[in-house]
């Protein structure tokens, strides 16, 4: 990623790719400049401002603009569960899920990729330290809300998933096995784009956020954390706690605005994919599909 964009590895064309982030402007202005900041801590990050946001984006007159943002962002409508004309308001749209078989699920002894995202991961969670900028320091307490989690999953392997505003906005359960119910972490709701991260990684554990812990069928207990972000004023759980679910089943979903999923395993029980570590070992994010494979089950 460089000053001058947001730069990611493409998983099917195998290339390198330039994202073409909604509101770009507006995000250089508000966390690369003085006054943009002060706007973000006295309005924008705060709860009611991503509520306003929300209302807006509920309402019927939102939908005029679909059309428009679809062709500007390359939407695929031919994967959508409904077409185009059937959505009421752009959150309607944000909120849209597919058609069945739009996202194949990789094969037994794989996890998955929780959602339609831009993909860092890592082996060893303590290498998180420079995910975005060098110098940063990584607080896993502070993010987990737990310092005996922390403990546990330190030395771990961590995925995170991206979500733009562009992408298919649900995620999914990375593993088989029996979820607990979310535990709520209060926090504002700065963004997450990387704009955002490489000046503060911060709004990670400082964001809004809910935590699951799923007590999978082969590699331990697996934790999903869903990170609100600018925009997202709640986090929507659609899965009933204790009850068994499969690999890529439906968690939640997110209401409009980016955000994050993060996956975390116990040490040594998964091998991550090969272009996920290169990638972000040279600071790339890797875009792959909810679905496909995240790692291998060691």
């Amino acid at each position: 990623m460089q000053e001058d964009g947001i730069t990611y590895f493409n998983r099917y064309t195998g290339r390198v790719e330039r994202e073409k982030v909604l509101g770009e402007r507006a995000l250089r202005w508000i966390y690369g400049t003085a006054a943009g900041r002060l706007s973000l801590h006295l309005l924008l990050k705060r709860a009611v401002a991503s509520r306003v946001m929300g209302w807006l984006k509920d309402r019927p007159g939102s939908a005029r603009s679909l059309p428009q943002f679809v062709q500007e962002y390359g939407i695929d409508m031919t994967e959508s569960a409904r077409p185009l004309e059937d959505f009421r308001s752009f959150n309607d749209f944000f909120t849209r899920t597919l058609k069945p078989g739009a996202r194949p699920v990789c094969a037994d002894g794989a996890a998955a990729l929780p959602a339609d995202a831009r993909h860092s991961g890592w082996q060893d969670a303590a290498e998180m330290r420079g995910a975005f900028v060098k110098g940063q320091r990584f607080d896993l307490p502070a993010l987990l809300g737990s310092a005996e989690l922390a403990r546990k999953y330190e030395h771990g392997t961590v995925v995170l998933s991206r979500l733009c505003p562009v992408d298919y906005h649900r995620f999914h359960f990375a593993v088989a096995g029996t979820p607990e119910a979310p535990i709520r972490i209060p926090g504002p709701l700065a963004s997450v784009s990387p704009y955002c991260l490489r000046r503060n990684l911060a709004w990670l554990w400082t964001n809004k956020r809910e935590l699951t812990v799923i007590h999978s069928d082969s590699l331990g207990d697996v934790l999903s954390l869903a990170v609100g972000a600018t925009g997202v004023g709640a986090i929507f759980q659609t899965y009933t706690p204790g009850e068994h679910v499969h690999k890529a089943q439906e968690q939640g979903y997110f209401a409009f605005g980016g955000s994050t999923v993060m996956t975390f395993f116990l040490p040594g029980r998964i091998r991550l994919a090969q272009d996920i570590l290169d990638n972000t070992a040279n600071c790339l994010e890797t875009y792959a599909h909810m679905g496909d494979v995240l790692g291998m089950c060691n």
